[in-house]
């Protein structure tokens, strides 16, 4: 697990914006990638790459139940 990614789901992160999610997915890509900032050849995919885990994580975030009291 990449220790820059924080978690985000209720309670731990009771307000999670959008910036969240894309930060966290783009710190998913550069970890697996190995590229901090990829070459001009390798952008596009990339950035395909970091929507696509943005989008994976907000569909994960909103289908989560979580239980128990919240602050």
């Amino acid at each position: 697990m990449c220790r820059s990614i924080k978690t985000l789901r209720p309670p731990v992160t009771p307000e999670v914006t959008g910036a969240d999610i894309r930060a966290a997915a783009l710190q998913y890509v550069r970890k697996v990638s190995g590229f901090r900032a990829p070459a001009a050849h390798n952008q596009a995919v990339f950035d395909e790459a970091v929507d696509a885990v943005a989008e994976a994580t907000a569909r994960l975030l909103n289908g989560l139940v979580v239980r128990g009291p919240r602050p």
